[in-house]
């Protein structure tokens, strides 16, 4: 059966950028139709962004393989009305504005939804479509920020860490994946589909509930002295020899005991939860005893949560990685981007190529209708862009 979960629903993305691609994205590799609906000038703005692969932007080719492009005016009347024929034929469209953006344009929810009733219409943004700050500019390091996560990261006494992922960005775009699924159930259930506001700052707080529940219970520690980011020997990070790192999770008291046994240092099981200083220095001293190479013949069947941490090219190519299918290589002729797979995605199954800048224009006003002559003429008056 090849057939994907999502075969034969067609999804329009006016989003930009991160949070909403990456939620087509997840949503093109479990089969859906996914359009990227571009203005004429540059289309999505991350089509310009550093670094490239063969001219392209890698960031694009990551966010955007299998999806087609139509270029279209959505200021222009003609362009506007275009834009609601193709969303009378959709089951879901994503956007990323500012908010009120989609109704001065009129083609905000209400508009949309008076031709096709059973859209499933998400809008991301970064505060939410409401509340004070609802018109406040912001990325994804403001909205962490604005969360309490970036504060904290990193070591006591130090600025934060900043987060190498944009966590705000990526989370926000799984609930979108997750409350369009939902909302797409309802409206085969009840022919209705329904307006999703997903708020960036909103999904960067709603993964907070483990300091917030640290909290509650009195913890105060602040960066790098919570149980979970530095405040016990048992869960940490440690220097080797050579110069690597080592992770050790041995939080349960099986694994501590594993840990200490494996070492030869039954004398430190006492020291599992220590907050002194001293104690953490015997742990230094430990792992700074052992290269990186001597660590790993150590942890070989080891059973207590512990691990050399890669660089990025090693976990890149990391057996386990490979074996779940989560590198998928470039199919030939296509740029030697590196996608990373999710675990929704058809193991080892690139969803296809990226589309160019308007691409599949003159493909989809054919297939609502609209004649070649009369494209050439939308095209004249500025309403539509035929790329490739």
């Amino acid at each position: 059966m090849n057939d994907k979960p999502l075969e034969g629903v067609r999804i329009l993305d006016l989003s930009r950028l991160l949070p909403g691609p990456f939620c087509t994205l997840i949503l093109a590799d479990l089969g859906a139709e996914i359009i990227k609906v571009e203005d004429l000038e540059g289309g999505d703005y991350i089509r310009a962004m550093a670094p490239f692969i063969d001219g392209q932007s890698a960031y694009f080719l990551a966010l955007n393989p299998g999806k087609k492009s139509i270029s279209l005016n959505l200021k222009d009347p003609a362009g506007k009305e275009l834009f609601l024929k193709l969303a009378a034929t959709a089951g879901v469209i994503v956007e990323s504005f500012r908010p009120g953006t989609v109704d001065r344009l009129g083609i905000g929810y209400q508009v949309v939804k008076s031709v096709n009733p059973r859209i499933v219409y998400c809008s991301i943004s970064g505060f939410g479509q409401d509340g004070p700050d609802r018109d406040r500019a912001g990325h994804d390091l403001d909205f962490i920020a604005r969360s309490g996560l970036l504060g904290l990261c990193g070591r006591p006494g130090t600025v934060p860490a900043i987060p190498p992922v944009q966590i705000a960005d990526l989370s926000s775009a799984m609930y979108a994946a997750a409350g369009i699924l939902a909302y797409l159930r309802e409206a085969e259930r009840t022919g209705e589909g329904r307006a999703l506001d997903i708020g960036m700052l909103d999904s960067a707080m709603s993964w907070m509930v483990m300091p917030a529940a640290e909290y509650s219970a009195g913890e105060r520690g602040g960066r790098g002295r919570l149980p979970l980011t530095g405040k016990h020997p048992c869960y940490n990070v440690y220097r080797t020899r050579d110069g690597r790192d080592v992770s050790l999770a041995a939080l349960e008291s099986k694994f501590w005991c594993a840990f200490c046994g494996a070492v030869g240092r039954e004398d430190l099981l006492p020291l599992q939860f220590s907050e002194r200083p001293e104690d953490f220095a015997k742990f230094e001293a430990l792992f700074a005893g052992r290269t990186a190479d001597e660590w790993k013949t150590l942890l070989k069947g080891a059973d207590f949560c512990c691990e050399v941490v890669p660089s990025l090219s090693e976990a890149l190519d990391d057996p386990q990685v490979k074996s779940r299918g989560l590198v998928i290589a470039p199919s030939a002729g296509e740029p030697s981007v590196i996608r990373i797979g999710h675990p929704l995605r058809d193991r080892g199954v690139g969803p296809g190529a990226c589309p160019g800048h308007g691409e599949h224009t003159a493909e989809i006003l054919a297939e609502l209708g609209v004649s070649s002559s009369k494209m050439d003429e939308l095209e004249a008056a500025g309403a539509i862009r035929r790329g490739g």
